[in-house]
């Protein structure tokens, strides 16, 4: 009964705090369906870390160090990169850039959906972080989780944990908080702005050559994208091939959905209570907000642009889909467009810009790793 009452007086504040944390993410995964596979883990993981002398994680007891199996998997997957790079193979292999080749301006959404990536490098050094602190914690705002944890890593940030939670938060956060922004820029009468989609037959050899050219041009533009790039083009390289079927399919399903689950227990590993809660840790919550909210204020505001010198005026809604969390801002974009205009669907168009997004979030990322040396 001793070590019952240790473990009960061991309980703080910030554990309770934690646990709320974990549950709170747990029921967003099961009762709003929001990225199950990504948020349940975390939210698990966040309750099982912050437990009195909990196992799972490394703790030294009377003087010899116990390893924690969340900690190992940490080293082993996510310190050395492993697990995001898998990750992109997988989604690599579930993107269809079959809407970009139809529309290839789509391209310019992705760019410009990551202003605030710059904009927050900005104000984050203004506020005092270091300035690879600041380019670590700016990443969050393209949404794209392993480009976050890769540039974090690569620094060598103590703001990793926060870091990470904060980008696979907002990814997964984002039908909650990009419908009121587009909605605060946009008029109804752009929301409910006709865009035909006119499918074209894209030639094999364009699908297969595509990712091997982008990941040519990303090595000799931003040299510090090509792993990111590269294990993204590959999983697309195994999809376009038409010899690698079962491959393809595997990456798609088992492999992504196997390293999302892992990857999201084991960043739980750096939610323990004492390192999470702090000033430092909210900034960097509100500073990644503050991004992704750019984002997607770029985007729609670079469609605007547009369509002052367009004759086919672009829905600008199409702009905010140009952020990197593939494929749920295409979906939001989609479900925005329906509700103004039942039969508007943007869903091709908006999927076209998301994946330029992908693409553009990565070497965005190369590129800051390439211009501000760590």
């Amino acid at each position: 009964m001793e070590f019952l009452f240790e473990n009960f007086a061991a309980i703080t504040w910030k554990m309770i705090v934690m646990w709320a944390i974990g549950g709170i993410l747990i029921y967003l995964a099961i009762k709003k369906d929001m990225e199950p596979t990504l948020l349940l883990p975390i939210g698990f993981g966040a309750i099982l870390v912050n437990l009195p002398f909990s196992g799972a994680i490394t703790q030294v007891i009377e003087g010899v160090t116990e390893h924690g199996a969340l900690d190992i998997l940490f080293n082993a997957g996510i310190a050395n990169e492993l697990f995001p790079l898998l990750l992109f193979v997988g989604i690599g292999a579930m993107i269809d850039f079959g809407p970009l080749f139809t529309n290839p301006k789509l391209m310019l959404f992705g760019a410009a959906a990551q202003f605030g990536i710059f904009f927050t490098l900005s104000v984050a050094t203004l506020l005092g972080f270091d300035i690879t602190d600041a380019a670590s914690i700016a990443i969050i705002g393209a949404a794209d989780g392993p480009t976050s944890i890769f540039v974090a890593n690569w620094y060598g940030t103590k703001y990793l944990p926060a870091i990470i939670v904060a980008a696979y938060s907002y990814m997964a956060l984002v039908p909650i908080v990009q419908p009121p922004v587009i909605r605060l820029i946009t008029t109804k009468k752009e929301r409910s702005i006709r865009m035909d989609y006119n499918q074209r037959d894209i030639p094999k050899i364009v699908r297969i050559l595509f990712p091997i050219v982008v990941t040519i041009l990303a090595g000799l533009f931003a040299p510090r994208s090509v792993a990111l790039v590269g294990f993204l083009m590959f999983g697309n390289l195994i999809r376009e091939c038409g010899v690698l079927d079962n491959l393809s399919e595997t990456a798609q399903k088992v492999l992504a959905n196997l390293i999302t689950l892992f990857l999201g227990i084991t960043i739980a590993s750096k939610m323990q209570a004492d390192q999470f809660i702090n000033v430092e840790t909210l900034m960097i919550l509100g500073l990644g907000l503050f991004a992704f909210v750019f984002d997607t204020v770029g985007g729609v505001m670079f469609a605007k642009l547009m369509n002052l010198f367009s004759k086919k005026k672009i829905n600008p809604m199409i702009g905010a889909a140009g952020i990197s969390a593939f494929p749920m801002s295409a979906r939001v974009v989609h479900k925005m467009g329906l509700k103004e205009d039942p039969s508007n669907f943007l869903l091709m168009h908006a999927a076209g810009a998301n994946v330029a997004g992908q693409i553009a979030s990565v070497i965005a990322g190369g590129m800051i790793m390439s211009l501000i040396v760590r």
